[in-house]
């Protein structure tokens, strides 16, 4: 067994506009030498390695054996594969702490994106790609912070968790075993502005079924797409409750499939909505059954809370409206939510982050810690 060396960390220098971000001190290690952290270089590395959901396996391998070779002890926790057999291959929760150790504050954010791939590229300002602002460039801020926390003599740590982006199941897996931390950065894209509000998430699937029947005689027939449409029409036409900081509760049809052919009466339909949500989901999920009823059939297949956060003094902030794991990571301490990258690209095929933007978040990822762990 090695022992643990103190090692003497060179000074560690982020061009940014307010000046260097430095640091010269010891940080416990089994590895010899410890070189500083390069986050535009740590997000290339990630963004090349392509994690849409249920396919995070290669990403948390790399950062589980990054941060193991930094001197992190490191956990991998498997995360469950849907049931309906469509994914496959293994793949991971990660977590990386001092061995010994509970932590006052952990990072936190995810590996897996949305499709489709996008390959990595950069110019003098920006990079590109899929994953640079949603949440790669977020994992590379985040383990520089954290590696300069814990040099200062911070007891932090680093969660990095699968399928955010469809199910939550990392988050839920990892809210199973915490780690006893007072505080949760979690990190999504808020331009490094401090969210005060982060909308919730209700994943609704519809399910109509009819009867085949030659078009010409629809009377023969019971058209499942009509009964779908005539749902679809309802919830968009729903009055949905307002919030005063948050705004409105939002409804989005993002998938339709159903029918055979335009001269058969369909006998089958299906739609998958995500409705944001600025209040609790129990009057949202009625008003949707009462819309269904007789019509489809309902199943709810993610339910994410609408929550309210904290501020930090000095720090500009936002209203996220969109849906995070925090709802999901209640016993992992008090949560923000914080990080670089500007929500209206990801998700798109134009997602970018500046290299400037990124380096700042190092900064103000260890500025928004030690307020934190101050009082």
């Amino acid at each position: 067994m090695t022992t643990p060396r103190f090692v003497e960390l060179p000074l560690l220098f982020l061009c940014s506009p307010g000046g260097p971000l430095g640091y010269s001190g010891s940080i416990m290690t089994d590895h010899l030498p410890v070189d500083p952290i390069d986050p535009l270089e740590l997000t290339r590395q990630l963004v090349e390695i392509e994690s849409t959901t249920y396919n995070e396996g290669a990403a948390g391998d790399f950062l589980a054996d990054f941060l193991a070779r930094r001197g992190w002890a490191v956990e991998k926790t498997p995360v469950a594969q849907p049931s309906d057999g469509l994914a496959g291959g293994a793949r991971w929760n990660v977590y990386a702490g001092t061995v010994g150790q509970t932590p006052d504050l952990v990072f936190s954010t995810h590996m897996d994106t949305v499709p489709p791939y996008i390959p990595y590229s950069e110019d003098a300002e920006f990079m590109y790609g899929r994953g640079v602002s949603d949440a790669k460039g977020i994992i590379a801020a985040q383990v520089a912070a954290a590696e300069l926390l814990r040099a200062a003599g911070f007891k932090v740590g680093m969660l990095f968790v699968s399928g955010e982006e469809r199910d939550s199941a990392g988050a839920k897996a990892a809210n199973l075993a915490p780690k006893g931390s007072r505080f949760l950065i979690n990190g999504e894209p808020t331009d490094n502005r401090v969210a005060l509000a982060s909308k919730g998430a209700l994943r609704v699937s519809l399910k109509a079924t009819g009867k085949m029947a030659h078009s010409a005689y629809p009377e023969l027939g019971d058209s499942a797409v009509h009964k779908l449409v005539e749902v679809l029409d309802r919830l968009l036409k729903l009055k949905l409750p307002v919030d005063e900081y948050a705004g409105d509760t939002t409804v989005n049809i993002g998938q339709i499939q159903g029918g055979h052919a335009p001269n058969v009466i369909a006998d089958q339909a299906e739609a998958q909505v995500l409705i944001r949500l600025v209040c609790d989901s129990a009057p949202v999920r009625a008003a949707v059954l009462e819309a269904a009823k007789g019509l489809a059939e309902v199943s709810f297949t993610l339910d994410l809370a609408f929550v309210r956060l904290r501020a930090v003094e000095g720090q500009p902030t936002m209203i996220a409206k969109f849906a995070t794991d925090i709802p999901q990571l209640t016993n992992w301490g008090e949560p923000v939510l914080l990080g670089p990258g500007s929500i209206h690209v990801a998700h798109t095929p134009f997602e970018k982050l500046a290299k400037k933007e990124l380096l700042e978040a190092v900064e103000l990822y260890v500025e928004v810690a030690k307020q934190l762990l101050s009082h």
